[in-house]
């Protein structure tokens, strides 16, 4: 990833090949599609045209009530919701996040603020690197995610920047020759993870009651192991700090209730909420954050075979896992907080639940079995430098993590 900055003139991110995303942003104009470009997927690029040409039109985002966090719905000129942007500035520590719980947290409870094991801040990127591993690992479990910039009236800004907003529209009017020169008239855009909105999905707790109600035939319930396990190896991988059975969704489609005369897959799951994940250390202070799917009864059945053609020869593979490290690489690298040190951390932890993984896959475990495995971090060896200046080699170390949360059923 090459990226260029200019103070507010170009950002421009250029990838190492054809097969990545590339992505120009150029920084001018008064509206967010001077910096969305997405020629490596038009039909993504597509919708948020259709999202920003809505907000021009006056149908703005609509804020979610639910999370601690500034979310919204966005929609098209017709109300149709498109998906969820969840600003960077307005994270659940963010300093524009419109919920005051979290800032009373902060305030009121220092010392137990945050999860400890997270980079803060870094949702939105944790967001959009989940929707990148699950297209790597083939999954299919979580609705594409990408980084955008959206600017709207609805989102939460500081009295400053609506007041310098005012201002530079009223000198606009007053004085033409005087404002054509601003950089930029309206609010400033805001950056953050775009993810595409699923119909017809409901809480998973939701079907999971109606299930034990009304048992599943069969071949349906092979399907949802099947989606399951999916989730199961998303959630592992990434180590989902948030994985209750409200942020993952169910979609179940009787035969005969279809849009189609034909439904591929009656049953599908969709993972959503990953702005928790990537830890740089496995939770070891006060709570052990576990999987809650953990409790569930398709936790105790093996993993299927099919689930292990799908992914075991990838997780296995230590170039493919290398390929995916440096994916992410150029993912996180792009946020101007990004600290190489702190990213070389959390590979550390993804590379050891991988390993975990692998060998749980190869020994017939079941994710109940897999995430009661011995915590691993696989760190990549340093070798020699110059000065101040450390490389990192090829070379792997691997160690066991013993520290555990006060909290912990595991």
């Amino acid at each position: 990833l090459s990226v260029y900055l200019r103070g507010e003139g170009m950002l421009k991110y250029t990838f190492k090949n054809k097969s990545k995303i590339s992505l120009s942003l150029l920084h001018s104009g008064n509206s967010s599609g001077d910096f969305n470009h997405f020629p490596g997927d038009p039909e993504f690029g597509d919708i948020i045209q259709r999202a920003e040409q809505a907000i021009e039109g006056g149908v703005f985002p609509e804020r979610i009530s639910q999370g601690s966090s500034g979310s919204y719905f966005v929609k098209d000129s017709k109300g149709k919701i498109l998906g969820v942007f969840k600003p960077k500035s307005e994270e659940p520590y963010g300093h524009l996040n419109p919920k005051w719980t979290k800032y009373f947290h902060k305030l009121c409870c220092p010392c137990c603020f945050g999860r400890g094991c997270l980079i803060p801040n870094q949702g939105y990127l944790s967001e959009v690197a989940a929707s990148l591993v699950d297209t790597r690992l083939g999954l299919g479990v979580v609705p594409k995610t990408k980084a955008v910039y959206l600017v709207s009236e609805t989102f939460h800004y500081n009295t400053i920047d609506r007041a310098k907003s005012r201002g530079k529209k009223y000198a606009l009017e007053m004085v033409p020759k005087v404002g054509r020169h601003f950089h930029r008239v309206g609010l400033p855009p805001k950056l953050g993870s775009f993810q595409l909105f699923v119909e017809g999905y409901h809480e998973a707790d939701y079907w999971l009651r109606r299930f034990e109600a009304e048992p599943l035939p069969e071949n349906i319930r092979k399907q949802l192991q099947s989606q399951f396990e999916r989730l199961v190896i998303l959630d592992y991988v990434i180590r989902n700090t948030d994985r209750g059975n409200d942020n993952w969704l169910i979609k179940y489609e009787k035969p005969g209730e279809g849009e189609g005369e034909k439904v591929s897959c009656a049953i599908q799951i969709a993972a959503i909420d990953n702005g928790l994940a990537f830890p740089f250390k496995h939770p070891d202070e006060w709570r052990a954050y576990p999987f809650h799917w953990a409790c569930l009864p398709q936790a105790k059945v093996p993993f299927s075979q099919e689930t292990r053609e799908l992914v075991l020869s990838r997780l296995s593979d230590m170039n493919f896992v290398q390929d995916l490290c440096e994916d992410l690489y150029e993912l996180f690298m792009a946020d101007k907080g990004f600290d190489k040190t702190m990213f070389e951390r959390q590979m550390s932890v993804m590379r050891g639940q991988i390993l975990n993984l692998s060998q749980a896959l190869k020994d017939n475990k079941t994710p109940i079995q897999l995430v009661q495995m011995p915590r691993v971090v696989v760190e990549r060896r340093r070798t020699g430098g110059q000065g101040r200046v450390v490389t990192l080699g090829t070379a792997f170390t691997q160690t066991f993590h013993c520290k555990r949360p006060f909290f912990s059923s595991w």
